[in-house]
């Protein structure tokens, strides 16, 4: 990809026609409102499509001279906002924003058929007295395999091996109108002893899986009595889910391959 200097922005094109201005240095709103009129107006006639402007958050002044040009908001993180602007006339190709979060939930089992259950301090669950699996969002950049055991060890300090993806759930409008992702996941443990998040745990036990599986609220909401009857089907040998396998995308990069590990999955492995 090309990329220019105009003084205080950075200037890169993109393989799909388009460019992204990032301001790096101070600048007033008249001299940055000069700027990307012109700039504007050069991409233009190059025949430029989609033009993003990357703007860090100590270059806040400048949101309002962007949306004036036609910007439009389309997401932001801590340290920036990332606006764009569609100047050719032909419908808008620019991606939207991701639509999902994704979450994880831990079935962490021992050898006595004791699961892992935590009480939240706060939440829909703070306070009802309900035992529930370790659950947490996956992080950016964070593989599902790797946050499911990142955050059962934040909330009971215990050690976990991945073992399987069991289910998966999508619900819409969850969290600022995304969609979200959730992954029950089965965990061996290599450790015991607990030591709770004081922050957000209330308490955590080892439970017999079939007095979890029995809980009033649980036996109530269809879907958690679903994914509870799933993890039971799991410990008598009834069910198969799917197991992570390390492989790499055609752009070189490492990633998991989730497949079901029966006998036709067990083969495709040891033929990996």
């Amino acid at each position: 990809m090309d990329a220019e200097k105009i003084e205080e922005m950075s200037v890169e094109e993109d393989k799909f026609g388009g460019v992204t201005l990032t301001v790096q240095s101070p600048m007033d709103s008249d001299s940055f409102a000069s700027k990307l009129e012109d700039s504007m107006s050069q991409w233009s006639q190059q025949g430029k499509k989609g033009i993003w402007i990357n703007l860090p958050l100590q270059h806040s002044n400048l949101v309002h001279s962007a949306v004036q040009a036609g910007f439009r908001y389309h997401h932001a993180e801590s340290d920036y906002l990332m606006l764009v602007y569609w100047i050719p006339d032909t419908p808008d190709s620019i991606p939207a924003n991701a639509s999902h979060r994704v979450g994880v939930g831990a079935f962490v089992v021992n050898d006595k058929r004791e699961v892992l259950v935590v009480q939240e301090t706060s939440g829909k669950f703070g306070g009802t007295g309900v035992w529930k699996m370790p659950t947490g969002a996956v992080n950016e950049g964070e593989d599902i395999s790797d946050a499911v055991i990142r955050e059962v060890k934040e909330e009971t300090g215990i050690e976990t091996k991945f073992v399987e993806v069991l289910a998966f759930r999508q619900s819409h409008k969850s969290f600022f109108q995304k969609s979200d992702m959730f992954f029950v996941c089965m965990l061996q443990p290599q450790s015991f002893d607990i030591q709770s998040q004081a922050s957000e745990i209330e308490a955590t036990k080892w439970m017999p899986v079939e007095d979890y599986a029995a809980q009033p609220f649980v036996q109530e909401n269809e879907l958690f009595d679903f994914i509870a009857k799933i993890c039971l089907s799991k410990l008598n040998g009834n069910y198969t889910g799917f197991s992570n396998v390390s492989t790499t995308t055609s752009s070189g990069k490492k990633t998991y391959l989730y497949l079901n590990s029966d006998a036709i999955g067990n083969n495709l492995l040891a033929s990996k």
